[in-house]
């Protein structure tokens, strides 16, 4: 498993984020703290605390280069 940091501090963001997570293949999580949410999931996104930034966590390391590419708007 790896992670990256990500910056989604508006509305805007989540959405997008959500969105390009939505066409990417496989397990993909969010935290904050000790809070974790699926990170393809818009309403758990939007429980964790926003102001912060958020580690990616990428289940499948194969998918790393592919997620950096596809989210280089949202790292932190």
């Amino acid at each position: 498993m790896k992670s990256v940091s990500i910056s989604l501090n508006s509305i805007d963001k989540v959405k997008g984020f959500v969105n390009t997570m939505a066409g990417i293949d496989g397990d993909f999580d969010l935290s904050n703290g000790r809070y974790v949410v699926d990170a393809k999931s818009i309403m758990g996104i939007f429980s964790l605390d926003l102001g912060k930034v958020l580690q990616l966590n990428i289940h499948d390391d194969a998918a790393y280069d592919k997620v950096t590419a596809a989210l280089k708007d949202y790292l932190a």
